[in-house]
């Protein structure tokens, strides 16, 4: 004879699941990546990310209004530049095609929150996350840096600054020179436990960032540590960062689980380029249902702590929700 607990009684019907369920996924927590690059009416889909563009700052007006419509709160923008040299300069000038797409966003008034990234992969010939000198990423002399993009960030009108480089320090140095310049209210989302994971290979296609030489381990963390993965998070709430990110999502939902049981401060999820492009394979090879698969991978990474999830999947989940 089995106990007189019955667990199955509050799912009987989808309105008793409905007043019993635990984490509710809404609109509000999500945030939509979208990649800018120079010229003007480009709209070049991404072959390993279905239904992602590289857009033209014309374009991202577009998607921007689209997003608005959508009522998702904010985007993430990352930029390529149109030429690359050794130390990123591009990435820090008033002309970038980042500075200008947050400056011609801002324009129209649009009620939609713009964070950008702050990284140099994208815009140095070697493409690593930092200088490099005879081979080797350099630290300390990459925070000066760093602390040039994001200024440049906030003066175009960047509402969120995003630093993904995962240098030591670099919360501390932006945090400082934000200040100093007049930004003290602008809060910093760092890309705190970022994983040298095998799953950012699309994200790498769309932005031209393979590292011409090595790999990212030297600065990303081992995918193996999630103890290391809480000393970081630690170290840029110390610093004075505002959200702290963990990425990827799906493969390391126990780190958001035991960052949510550490801190109060919000919880970022990225659900990254590798995660989306593999459920939208299977989804072509109707393997799986992808729009069931979609809700599920999300609504998982909400259960585990995550208040903002950023996701190429944001429209495609605002349709749903909003039904």
């Amino acid at each position: 004879m089995f106990s007189e607990i019955r667990m199955r009684r509050l799912r009987h019907s989808e309105n008793l699941r409905r007043l019993v369920r635990e984490t509710y996924l809404s609109v509000d927590h999500l945030l939509y990546p979208v990649f800018v690059v120079p010229g003007k009416g480009v709209r070049e889909e991404i072959p390993s990310m279905p239904g992602i563009y590289r857009l033209s700052v014309d374009q991202v007006i577009r998607e921007v209004q689209e997003v608005a419509e959508f009522k998702i709160p904010g985007i993430l923008l990352f930029g390529q530049p149109q030429m690359k040299d050794a130390k990123g300069s591009e990435a820090y000038s008033d002309q970038g095609v980042v500075q200008q797409a947050v400056r011609a966003i801002k324009s129209q008034l649009l009620h939609v929150l713009v964070a950008t990234d702050v990284c140099l992969c994208a815009y140095t010939t070697h493409g690593h996350c930092g200088l490099v000198d005879k081979n080797q990423v350099l630290n300390d002399p990459t925070l000066e840096v760093l602390t040039k993009i994001a200024l440049s960030h906030a003066y175009a009108g960047a509402d969120l600054i995003s630093p993904s480089d995962m240098m030591d320090g670099r919360v501390s140095a932006i945090r400082s020179t934000l200040d100093e310049h007049g930004f003290s209210e602008s809060p910093i989302m760092a890309y705190s436990a970022k994983f040298a994971s095998s799953f950012y290979g699309p994200f790498r296609d769309a932005q031209g960032s393979l590292p011409q030489f090595g790999d990212r381990r030297s600065y990303q963390l081992d995918p193996a540590n999630g103890r290391e993965a809480l000393r970081e998070i630690d170290l840029d709430i110390s610093e004075g960062a505002d959200i702290v990110m963990i990425k990827p999502a799906l493969p390391y939902l126990d780190v958001i689980a035991r960052a949510k049981d550490m801190t109060d401060l919000p919880i970022a999820a990225y659900q990254v380029s590798g995660e989306y492009a593999m459920l939208k394979a299977a989804a072509q090879k109707q393997w799986l249902d992808e729009e069931k698969t979609m809700m599920e991978s999300l609504q998982s990474i909400r259960r585990a702590g995550a208040n903002i999830i950023i996701t190429y999947f944001a429209k495609e989940a605002a349709k749903i929700l909003s039904r």
